[in-house]
């Protein structure tokens, strides 16, 4: 982490993609924004061609501590996610002990704002130990320190309709949100592993039909309408559920959902060489699901991206595929995946990016010091990103512990230059700071 001295002038950046712009920076928040005269003894960060972001917010990682430290620490995490652009992760509550009280979630915003390379927001289980059984302490996190205002059993989908019904209504006084992994067990169970269809029967691999996600999630939707209260749909995978998202918010019922960049970019056929790398869940999907989620992020219908970095140690993860660990790597990829795949062939623009990768997930979660625009006033949480730069993967490089990332090898345009956090250079490539000379100013 870089401390940044005084003001601070980034020269010529585009903002969201358009005309090229200064924005000066100084106490963390960003003073101006155009043509700007850089004060004396500021610092200049010459970014000529690149895209200037709100700083990116992820609704959706695991950083593994406490408990799990052998696979990713909350530093090791941070520094993935200030490579990757985000500026604040929200950490799933599946840790050792769960963070299913106010301490525990106290402890996690603690370590978080000790690494100080992003905001480390803690997400509160929804049942005590993610039994399903038991309703945690969603008030005492939500007035902690903490405050939390995210909760979820993430890993393990909330499928007592009761228990499930009775958390919407005692978020729904203090503004939470409750993140649903929509997984009935019934239908797929923990064995379930690969896309239920002719690849799963003929791999032999235990099937993970899409209903059994749509079920869950149009059970779900009619809650939320007859609580009033705010639902949010994890890791969409199926076009049925894309099906179920537009029917609840054309009723206006309170829903929001995020899809991962490895459901937008990578098919079931993958599994066809039992590589546990692409073993995650839900399951990767058909080319038709893929399609489905792409259109549905690019109408509006799905809100959000986010990534699930999900890392593990590899006596967790290199195994046979049904014994293998859920999850893959994707803090520091995200944005080069959404970039190559979206981006480039004109699904979105930078502006589509920055509501789906900064101001909408930081409004979900209740963040309203992120996803800000790029304006005078706004805190200084800025993404500067090269729209050309090319990025060939190399897992053995990654920040993160773990090393279970399935984008090894491959080569994605989008950049991550420079991740600043409250006018603090978190993470930075080949930009050079200068200090600004008065006279060199003068002459030009």
């Amino acid at each position: 982490m870089t401390d940044v001295l005084g003001p601070t002038v980034i020269r010529g950046s585009r903002i969201l993609g358009g005309e090229a712009a200064d924005i000066l920076v100084a106490d963390g928040v960003i003073r101006e924004v155009g043509t700007v005269s850089a004060p004396a003894g500021a610092t200049v960060l010459d970014a000529d061609g690149l895209v200037a972001l709100p700083g990116l917010v992820d609704l959706h990682v695991h950083l593994r501590e406490p408990g799990r430290e052998d696979a990713e620490t909350i530093a090791t995490g941070s520094a993935a996610a200030a490579a990757g652009g985000f500026t604040a992760v929200f950490a799933m509550a599946n840790t050792s002990p769960v963070t299913d009280t106010a301490e525990a979630a106290e402890r996690v915003l603690d370590l978080g704002a000790a690494c100080g390379l992003v905001d480390v927001v803690p997400v509160g289980a929804v049942t005590k130990g993610l039994g399903g059984t038991e309703l945690a302490e969603l008030g005492l996190m939500a007035r902690s320190r903490a405050r939390v205002r995210v909760f979820s059993d993430d890993g393990t989908c909330v499928s007592d309709a009761r228990i499930m019904r009775r958390a919407l209504e005692y978020l729904k006084p203090f503004g939470g949100v409750l993140s649903q992994h929509a997984q009935d067990p019934r239908l797929a169970d923990r064995a379930a592993c690969c896309h239920e269809g002719e690849l799963s029967g003929r791999l032999g691999l235990p099937g993970w039909p899409s209903v059994a996600e749509e079920s869950i999630v149009a059970r779900d939707v009619l809650l939320a309408r007859h609580t009033g209260s705010r639902l949010h749909v994890a890791h969409v995978s199926t076009a049925g559920t894309v099906e179920v998202l537009r029917w609840a918010k054309a009723r206006g019922i309170d829903v929001t959902a995020e899809v991962t960049p490895h459901h937008l970019a990578l098919t079931t056929d993958l599994l066809a060489g039992y590589d546990p790398v692409y073993k995650v869940n839900p399951p990767l999907r058909p080319r038709e699901d893929v399609e489905a989620l792409r259109a549905a992020l690019a109408d509006g219908t799905i809100d959000a991206v986010a990534t699930d970095h999900a890392p593990h140690a590899r006596h967790d993860k290199e195994h046979a595929f049904v014994d293998a660990a859920f999850g893959m790597l994707g803090l520091e990829t995200a944005l080069g995946v959404v970039s190559e795949l979206l981006v480039r062939p004109g699904l979105l623009g930078w502006a589509d990016v920055a509501r789906v990768m900064s101001s909408t997930p930081a409004r979900i979660g209740g963040l309203t010091d992120h996803g800000r625009p790029v304006a005078p006033g706004s805190p200084a949480n800025l993404t500067l990103v090269d729209p050309d730069g090319a990025v060939t993967v190399d897992a053995s490089t990654s920040r993160s512990l773990s090393r279970n990332n399935p984008w090894h090898g491959r080569t994605f345009r989008g950049a991550v230059h420079t991740t600043v956090l409250r006018g603090r250079v978190t993470y930075s490539t080949d930009i050079s700071p200068t200090t600004h000379q008065p006279q060199m100013e003068s002459a030009l």
